[in-house]
C-alpha cells in the first residue's frame, strides 16, 4: 500500500553558532583547521587505506606467469600509480568536478539534480545516468567495508602464520561489530576519525621514508613517461595491470559527494598538503621494497615496518579500515535519502541519531541490506586479492557517469561553448572508460558482484520511477477538477464542523481521493479546508522564507505548497508553523491531516510488463508511512483506504 504524496533529507541545525549536516560535520561556518581535521576523517578514510592493497595487485598483474616483476616494471607500476593520483583525483576531482557544486552540495545525484535542471532536452537521459551511478555506488559501499577491513587483519598473519585461520572470522567479528552499532548513530565516535586518519597518513608517510632512502632511483616514477613506457611493452599485461593500479583511486567520488560537508577548500588543502603526499610517499616506499627484494610483494604495506611495529600497525590499519567504511555506509545512507527525496526510490524509514547533528540519520532497511552483502562477500572471497577483483568496475562506472554529467554542468550552466566543455573533459572521460575497460577483464574473477549489484538497484529505482509516472498519471485521469468542486460546495455547502482539514496530495489541481471519500462517507466540510502538496526543489536546500506558498481557492479552501531540498528531511507541522507569517493561524491542536492510503493492483493493461507491475506493488508495499516519513503527529491524522489499478 502506498499514499498519494510525494517524498525527503536534512536541514542544517545550528550548534554551539555553527551550522551543521551530513556526516554531523559542522558546514562551512565551522573554522577551517576543524574542517581540515574532519575531512581528512570522513573524505579520505577509503582513498587512504588504499595503499594497504592496491600496488600489491598491481605489481602482482604485471608479473603475469613470471611470479616476479622485473624493477623497471616496478617502476612502471608505481608511476601509473603516481599520475592516476595525480590525474584523476588532483585534476579531475579536486580542481574541476569541486566547482560544479549544487548550492554548495557535491555528489552524483546532486551533480544529476544541477544538469537535469539545466538541459530542455534530454533529462530523461541524464535521470538515466544519475541511475547508474546511484546504482553503481551502492556496489561500492558493499565492497569497501569487506575488502578494506579483510585487507588490515590479514596484516596478522606476517606476525606468526598460526593467526591465518583467523583472518576471516576477525572479520567478520569487527563488521558485525560496525554494522550493529550505525543504529547508535556516530556522533560519539566521529571526532576521533579526523585525529586518527591524520595519525594514519603520517606513520604511512614516515614508514616509507627508510625504504625510498636505501633505493632512491624509485623516485624515478615521477617520469610520467615510465608509466607510458611500461603500457607500450607490456600489451595485454600491461591492461590488466590498469585495472589494478586504480585500487589506488577509489574512493575518489567522497571527494565531490562531501563536498557540502566541509566545503571546497578544506578537502583541497588536505588533499594538496596532506594526503597526496602522504599516499605518494607510501607507493614509493613499497615500489622501493620490491625492487630491493621481489619476495616482499607477499604483503608490501606492513613488510616496510619493523617486526615490532607489526602489530601495532595491524591494530592502527583495522581502525583505520573501519572508519573508510564507516564513510562509506553513511554515504548510502544519504545517497538513499537523496534517492527517495528524488523520486527514484519508495520512502524507507529515516531515523535521526542525533539531537546535535540533524544530518546524522539511519535507515534500518539499508543497513541490514549492506551488511547481508558485506558478510556475503567476505565469505565468499576469503581474501583481500580474491575480494579486489570485485572492486574497481563500480567506481570506474560512476566515474564515467560523472565525467559527463559533468561536461553538461560545464556546458550548459557554466556556459562554457560545447567544444571546450568536451575539450576540458574529454581526456578525463577516455582515461576513465580506459579504466573501466580494464576492470570490465575482471568480470568472472569477481567483477560482476558490483555489476549484478548495480543492476539491481538500477531495476528497483526505473521500476519505482516508472511505476509512480503511471499511477500519477492514471490517477489524475479519475481525479475531480479542485476549482470545479470547491465552486459546487460553495453553491451547495454541507454540513460544517469546527477546526481545520488538510489534505495532501500530489497534484493541487485535482481533488485530493482522501476529500471525495470524506465528503462522500461522513458528508461533512471542515470549517477551514487546506490541500497541501509537498514538492522537492532540485536544489540541496530550501531557503525558509521559500518554504511555503499560500494561495486562497476560497473561502474555506487554500491552497498550501511546502518545498522541501532533496537533502533535507521534510517536517510539515514545522513547515506549516511558518504560513503563521504569512496570515494563516495553525493551530496543530485544532487540525486533522487525511492521508489517502491505496491498495494496487495490476491492471489487466498498463504501461510496464506484468512482472515489473508486480515489483512496483511489492515496493510500494515496503513504503514507510507518510505519517512518520513527513513526521506529522499519528494523533491527529485521518487515513482513507482505496483500491487502485496499476
Amino acid at each position: 500500500m502506498t499514499s498519494d504524496i510525494a517524498a525527503p533529507a536534512a536541514e542544517p541545525t545550528a550548534v554551539n553558532g555553527h551550522e551543521v549536516n551530513g556526516h554531523g560535520v559542522a558546514h562551512s561556518t565551522a573554522s577551517f583547521k576543524a574542517l581540515l581535521i574532519g575531512c581528512i576523517g570522513v573524505v579520505y578514510g577509503d582513498i587512504g587505506t588504499s595503499p594497504l592493497y592496491a600496488l600489491r595487485e598491481a605489481v602482482v598483474a604485471a608479473s603475469g606467469t613470471s611470479g616476479v616483476a622485473a624493477p623497471e616494471a616496478v617502476l612502471g607500476v608505481v608511476s601509473l600509480i603516481l599520475w592516476a593520483l595525480i590525474v584523476v583525483v588532483t585534476l579531475k576531482y579536486v580542481l574541476i568536478l569541486l566547482r560544479a557544486d549544487n548550492h554548495g552540495e557535491g555528489g552524483t545525484l546532486a551533480l544529476m539534480a544541477l544538469a537535469q535542471r539545466a538541459v530542455t532536452k534530454g533529462a530523461g537521459a541524464i535521470v538515466l545516468l544519475g541511475i547508474v551511478s546511484g546504482a553503481l555506488f551502492y556496489g561500492d559501499a558493499v565492497i569497501t567495508p569487506a575488502l578494506s577491513v579483510l585487507s588490515a587483519i590479514e596484516g596478522i598473519k606476517l606476525v606468526t602464520a598460526t593467526f591465518e585461520p583467523y583472518v576471516v572470522p576477525l572479520t567478520v567479528l569487527i563488521l558485525l561489530a560496525l554494522f550493529a552499532a550505525q543504529s547508535r548513530g556516530t556522533a560519539g565516535v566521529a571526532a576521533f576519525f579526523g585525529p586518527v586518519m591524520t595519525i594514519w597518513f603520517a606513520v604511512i608517510a614516515i614508514g616509507a621514508i627508510i625504504p625510498v632512502m636505501r633505493h632512491p632511483e624509485v623516485l624515478m616514477a615521477f617520469n610520467p613517461m615510465l608509466a607510458v613506457w611500461f603500457m607500450l611493452h607490456h600489451g595485454i599485461i600491461g591492461f590488466v595491470t590498469l585495472g589494478a593500479v586504480f585500487l589506488a583511486v577509489t574512493g575518489a567520488e567522497a571527494l565531490y559527494a562531501d563536498l557540502g560537508h566541509f566545503g571546497k577548500r578544506p578537502i583541497q588543502t588536505a588533499w594538496l598538503f596532506i594526503v597526496l603526499p602522504s599516499l605518494a610517499l607510501n607507493y614509493l616506499g613499497q615500489g622501493a621494497l620490491v625492487i630491493a627484494d621481489p619476495k616482499a610483494i607477499e604483503n608490501p604495506f606492513f613488510l616496510m615496518f619493523p617486526d615490532w611495529a607489526l602489530i601495532p600497525m595491524v591494530a592502527l590499519a583495522t581502525v583505520a579500515t573501519v572508519i573508510a567504511s564507516q564513510a562509506v555506509i553513511t554515504g548510502a545512507y544519504s545517497l538513499t535519502r537523496q534517492a527517495i527525496q528524488l523520486g527514484l526510490l519508495p520512502r524507507f524509514e529515516i531515523r535521526h541519531t542525533s539531537e546535535a547533528h540533524f544530518g546524522q540519520i539511519y535507515i534500518p532497511r539499508i543497513n541490514a541490506l549492506l551488511f547481508i552483502a558485506v558478510m556475503l562477500l567476505v565469505l565468499m572471497f576469503r581474501s583481500s586479492s580474491a575480494l579486489a577483483s570485485a572492486y574497481g568496475i563500480a567506481v570506474t562506472g560512476t566515474m564515467v557517469v560523472t565525467g559527463m554529467m559533468g561536461f553538461v554542468v560545464i556546458w550548459r550552466v557554466w556556459n562554457w561553448s560545447p567544444l571546450a566543455a568536451a575539450a576540458l573533459m574529454a581526456p578525463f572521460l577516455i582515461l576513465d572508460l580506459t579504466f573501466l575497460a580494464a576492470n570490465l577483464l575482471k568480470v568472472l574473477e569477481g567483477g560482476w558482484v558490483p555489476l549484478a549489484l548495480g543492476a539491481v538497484v538500477m531495476l528497483l529505482m526505473y521500476t519505482w520511477r516508472r511505476g509512480s509516472k503511471l499511477l500519477f498519471e492514471k490517477s489524475r485521469k479519475l481525479e475531480f477538477p479542485l476549482d470545479e468542486l470547491v465552486a459546487m460546495l460553495e453553491k451547495r455547502p454541507p454540513q460544517r464542523v469546527s477546526g481545520t482539514a488538510v489534505f495532501l496530495t500530489s497534484d493541487p489541481a485535482s481533488a485530493p481521493t482522501a476529500l471525495m471519500h470524506s465528503l462522500k462517507h461522513y458528508k461533512v466540510l471542515h470549517e477551514k479546508n487546506v490541500i497541501l502538496t509537498i514538492e522537492t526543489a532540485a536544489t540541496p536546500r530550501v531557503d525558509p522564507s521559500e518554504r511555503v506558498r499560500l494561495e486562497q481557492v476560497s473561502k474555506t479552501f487554500t491552497k498550501v505548497t511546502l518545498r522541501f531540498g532533496f537533502m533535507e528531511s521534510p517536517n510539515v507541522p514545522k513547515a506549516l508553523a511558518i504560513a503563521r507569517k504569512l496570515g494563516w493561524q495553525f493551530d496543530i491542536m485544532s487540525t486533522s491531516f487525511f492521508l489517502s492510503r491505496r491498495a494496487l493492483k495490476p491492471a489487466a493493461h498498463s504501461g510496464m510488463p506484468r512482472w515489473q507491475d508486480h515489483l512496483f506493488i511489492a515496493l510500494s508495499r515496503t513504503a514507510n508511512d507518510a505519517t512518520d516519513y513527513f513526521q506529522i503527529p499519528s494523533g491527529r491524522v485521518v487515513e482513507v483506504g482505496t483500491q487502485v489499478t496499476v
